[in-house]
């Protein structure tokens, strides 16, 4: 899986180095900064994947900073933490694309949940069946591919449907070991070539 990079931006360091422990020991990896400019600075010399921005800061506040980030970037996704939410801030964040809100204090569980759903929307978090099955389907596409083979031909000779065949090579079905192997006969290839790099 790649490496996810967030930073984390708080001027409180305690909860700086709480969501770096947190999120590091997730497998993520994870700066975090104080300072609202210094957090400009990294964010200009190195790719991000998420910010976790608090909105009270010295220097820029969050809302000058989201202001700041999204003029240089406009994908990346920011996480907004606040202890004094206002309806202003939160429409102001939408206005941003700031792909979530979440009040100080919060629960731990909530807010892994939320960093997921933000990961999965920009597709940068593919869980280990998924990925899979998307290797395996792009497998059989290219080893079909490089034979010239259409779906239809493909069909005649596993037995399998043309619609089954489709849905495994776009990874939206879950091949049998039977038909994975009827596959691999048909391209004259190992099973275990469909697991691979390709």
């Amino acid at each position: 899986m790649r490496t996810i990079n967030i930073l984390v931006v708080d001027d409180d360091s305690d909860i700086c180095d709480y969501m770096s422990l947190v999120l590091t020991q997730q497998g993520y990896d994870v700066a975090a900064r104080t300072s609202s400019r210094e957090a400009l600075a990294e964010l200009r010399s190195r790719e991000y994947h998420v910010v976790i921005l608090d909105l009270m800061m010295p220097e820029l506040n969050g809302v000058e900073m989201l202001e700041e980030i999204r003029r240089f970037d406009n994908d990346v996704a920011i996480i907004i933490f606040t202890g004094h939410p206002t309806v202003d801030t939160a429409v102001t964040s939408l206005r941003y694309k700031v792909s979530d809100y979440i009040k100080k204090p919060f629960d731990v569980d909530a807010f892994n949940t939320s960093l997921e759903r933000v990961l999965r929307e920009k597709g940068l978090l593919i869980d280990p069946e998924e990925e899979l099955l998307l290797t395996i389907g792009r497998n059989i596409r290219a080893a079909r591919k490089d034979q010239s083979l259409t779906l239809k031909q493909m069909s005649r000779r596993t037995g399998l449907s043309v619609s089954l065949l489709s849905q495994i090579e776009r990874a939206e079905s879950s091949a049998s070991v039977s038909s994975l192997y009827k596959l691999a006969t048909a391209l004259d290839c190992r099973l275990t070539d469909f697991f691979g790099p390709y």
